[in-house]
């Protein structure tokens, strides 16, 4: 006997130690239990028909996904008669598709972009006529007139910075692109350079006057198509109009055209029903936001925090303007107010933008301390984690996990494609959550909207970060290893398959990682209606993923999970 208990020490100690950390990752079967989320436990929102930009994920799941959070039911067009990457949609089978359905709705959100030309990307290629433009008004007014009772928010994207893809060779290409430029600085310019004006001279010379003629007809039917739209929300057929200013650059004739129309606007009698903000991906679900603050009179107080004092004035990639002025435009829009101290705020905006090539790679871990202690104290921080260079290095997460961050007490995470796309999505997030937890009248409730605004945090950490940040590339460079250059092309009876095998394969891995850290596992804490503090936590995580489109640019991802409290 002796013997037994030096022998039977190192057992001990094992089982200690598995102790300990089961309990430090709250693990223990009687310290968690099932969330019963109860049938009607779903908060009562609206019916909101949606004719979404294009079908591509940020245009239509994003929103779906979000508005469910405060109970919105969102229906859209069959997937039949929708987009497919390069292939339009049916308009008129979409704008009957509406016209059937808008009477069981409460509101209406409708791109004209959709019922104009099928989608965004066939907004850049196709040519319309005066005739189109009257027969997207004609639609518009006649289902006003049959159901005036029913909001129409309408939205409309300005022709972005770079030509059409059709026009594909590189010499005309750059060629246009610093024609559009010129135009645009020359005219910004009081005393234009000659230097410039001589260039723009012999571009003019230079660029095939066809190729020419159609590039600046985009902008010019489009400044058309949007007056006569501005004119509609004049007169109150639509209850608002949306013009989104798509990918641009500091100069260029995009913002000719912005111009113009604000000098339009400011001559109209009704302004405040049309608004001009960046973006293009976000807008239906940034007006679901808008929506919803005003049906609940919240005007959300946000205050808005920076990694480093050179990012408010930074323009990241494929941005016409600062990391600062979208934000404000933004706030702006779901009526919010700026206010000066984070103590004052419902919550923060803290937007992050780094590059491994400039000095604000240093702010990471001190920032993703800072926002560890803040989220540690029970403030409330929506974060924008942008990466100048769309690698997963320049981002934040990597860095609160590591400093186990409670991320799961975030308000909102966004980082897909463009500054605009990020800072509309985690605002339009936060508010959303903000009003759920204000309107839920039960225990049950509360927990429905929260299980859904933890489904679609995860979704951001999975798809934005791990996603678009690493993953793409380790696809496409295996793609093109194959032979298969053209990541943007991809061969349904060849190569998709396996793309999708080697999606799910990577992203799993991620998950798996994600999900064992000490940060994903620390609960969100929520407040009951009756006082109670609730803590949720989420466990068996499942992600199914594949590319929607023949390209690998975007992923459609569907998450379930388990949502446990103590």
């Amino acid at each position: 006997m002796k013997n037994f208990f030096p022998a039977l020490f190192p057992v001990i100690l094992v089982l200690l130690i598995i102790g300990a950390y089961h309990a430090s990752n709250r693990d223990f079967a009687t310290a968690l239990r099932p969330c019963s989320i109860e049938r009607g436990s779903t908060l009562s929102g609206q019916k909101i028909l949606l004719v979404p930009l294009d079908s591509r994920p940020p245009c239509s799941d994003f929103v779906t996904k979000a508005a469910a959070i405060v109970g919105d039911d969102v229906v859209m067009p069959p997937s039949d008669i929708m987009d497919y990457y390069s292939k339009p949609s049916e308009t008129e089978k979409i704008k009957s598709w509406a016209n059937d359905n808008i009477s069981s709705c409460d509101v209406a959100i409708i791109s004209i972009d959709q019922i104009l030309y099928g989608g965004l990307l066939a907004s850049r290629e196709l040519e319309k006529s005066s005739a189109d433009i009257a027969g997207v008004v004609d639609f518009l007014t006649e289902l006003h007139r049959k159901y005036p009772e029913k909001p129409l928010y309408i939205f409309t994207i300005l022709p972005r910075f770079a030509p059409p893809d059709s026009i594909d060779t590189s010499s005309d290409r750059k060629n246009l692109m610093q024609y559009s430029r010129l135009v645009d600085k020359t005219e910004q310019s009081l005393n234009p350079d000659d230097e410039d004006i001589a260039k723009l001279n012999d571009l003019r010379q230079t660029i095939p006057p066809k190729i020419l003629s159609r590039y600046e007809s985009l902008f010019t039917f489009h400044e058309a198509l949007t007056k006569h739209l501005i004119e509609l929300a004049e007169n109150g057929t639509v209850t608002q109009l949306v013009i989104g200013l798509d990918d641009g650059e500091k100069y260029g004739m995009p913002n000719r055209e912005r111009r113009n129309l604000e000098n339009y606007i400011g001559q109209a009698k009704n302004k405040s029903s049309v608004f001009m903000m960046h973006g293009a991906d976000e807008i239906a679900l940034s007006i679901v936001a808008e929506m919803e603050a005003k049906r609940s009179s919240y005007t959300p107080s946000i205050f808005i925090d920076y990694n480093d004092e050179s990012t408010a004035a930074r323009i990241m990639p494929y941005m016409a303007t600062t990391n600062e002025a979208n934000a404000v435009e933004k706030i702006n829009f779901i009526y919010g107010v700026r206010v000066a101290s984070r103590d004052d705020a419902d919550f923060t905006l803290s937007i992050s933008a780094n590059d491994y090539e400039s000095d604000t790679m240093n702010t990471r871990r001190a920032n993703a301390t800072r926002i560890k202690n803040l989220l540690d104290a029970g403030k409330s921080i929506a974060l924008v984690d942008l990466a100048v260079h769309f690698r997963e290095e320049e981002t934040l997460l990597p860095l609160l996990i590591d400093e186990d961050a409670p991320i799961h007490r975030l308000a909102a995470y966004a980082g897909w494609n463009t500054a605009s796309n990020s800072i509309g999505t985690a605002l339009a997030e936060a508010v959303l959550f903000d009003i759920a937890k204000k309107r839920a009248a039960t225990t049950n409730e509360l927990i429905g909207a929260s299980d859904k605004q933890l489904l679609f945090l995860d979704e951001r950490f999975i798809e934005d970060c791990y996603y678009l940040k690493s993953t793409i590339d380790t696809i496409n460079f295996s793609l093109r290893k194959e032979g298969y250059y053209d990541v943007n092309d991809l061969d349904l009876d060849h190569n998709t398959h396996w793309a999708n095998d080697m999606l799910s394969k990577a992203l799993k891995r991620r998950i798996d990682f994600l999900t064992s850290s000490r940060a994903y596992n620390m609960p969100m804490i929520c407040t009951t209606p009756s006082g109670e503090t609730l803590k949720f936590t989420v466990k068996n995580l499942k992600a199914d993923a594949y590319f929607p489109w023949p390209r690998t640019f975007e992923i459609r991802l569907t998450t379930k999970h388990d949502l446990m409290t103590e």
